[in-house]
């Protein structure tokens, strides 16, 4: 006999049940089906909240709201709670030339094949088990892209030297905007900025915030791999982090800055639709 063939209200009655469960069953199997889901990226993307776990979701295929993903994350325990420790990388007490902020206001509305409008470097530490490294990284702010990094044993100059050689390779922002450490400071550094005609900006001390698309870099690399990871030695450390900068952060890490895509997605989606005979 089928329950279709009475009222709901008279079934649920004669069944003992509330009417509202009967329209939830179907909701209620969704949802085991999304947690089953929200699991597998939860441990794939810890640090990642309730609007990312959305997205890629909807990526996936899944029609949910927000309010349902951050509800089914609550009732799994998925708050995400980072424990920062820190240490301290900049050193502005020396005695090179410094540098005005000229990106304050600066609307970045464009990348290229050889040119970024604006890039941005920031350095880290990395601790292993038996010493500490550093890690130099240059972003790209409209794409969200890394353009150029290095993980050295050394708090010196070669370090962001290094990563910045890496990124004119392929890549040359109109204007760096860094802090004010000796490693940016440091003569061969502004040489080699001056060599590629490319305009040197500069944080006030003190001001970290004026430099905050690198901090947020600087904390996603930290939440989303250096503290989550013991690593043995300093090639293990190194192979790891490239893998995630080249390929996890460049490749498979969707950004709500820009709208939910990678930056190799996003860089090729623009690129695409301002290519001439493109429409958009």
């Amino acid at each position: 006999m089928l329950i279709q063939e009475y009222p709901i209200t008279l079934a649920c009655e004669a069944l003992g049940c509330a009417r509202s469960s009967y329209y939830y069953r179907p909701q209620a199997e969704q949802d085991a089906a999304l947690r089953t889901q929200i699991e597998a990226l939860a441990t794939t993307w810890p640090t990642y909240g309730s609007r990312r776990i959305q997205a890629e979701l909807r990526r996936q295929g899944y029609s949910v709201s927000r309010k349902r993903a951050r509800r089914l994350m609550r009732q799994m325990g998925l708050q995400v709670r980072i424990k920062r420790k820190r240490q301290h990388t900049t050193n502005s007490d020396h005695p090179f030339p410094r540098y005005p902020n000229l990106v304050e206001g600066l609307e970045i509305i464009r990348p290229a094949p050889d040119w970024d409008r604006g890039g941005v470097a920031d350095i880290t530490y990395v601790h292993l088990l038996t010493e500490c490294v550093y890690l130099a990284v240059l972003m790209d702010v409209f794409t969200r892209a890394i353009r150029g990094w290095y993980l050295g044993r050394n708090l010196d100059q070669e370090l962001t030297l290094t990563a910045l050689r890496r990124a004119l390779k392929n890549h040359r922002p109109e204007t760096h905007h860094s802090d004010q450490g000796v490693q940016y400071a440091a003569t061969a550094y502004v040489e080699t900025l001056d060599a590629h005609q490319i305009a040197i900006s500069m944080a006030e001390v003190g001001a970290a915030w004026q430099n905050g698309y690198a901090e947020r870099l600087i904390r996603t690399i930290k939440e989303e791999a250096v503290d989550l990871t013991e690593y043995r030695d300093y090639q293990d450390a190194y192979d790891q982090i490239g893998h995630f900068l080249e390929d996890v952060y460049m490749r498979k890490r969707i950004h709500s800055s820009l709208g939910y895509l990678t930056p190799v997605e996003f860089e090729q989606r623009w690129v695409s639709s301002t290519s001439p005979g493109v429409v958009s």
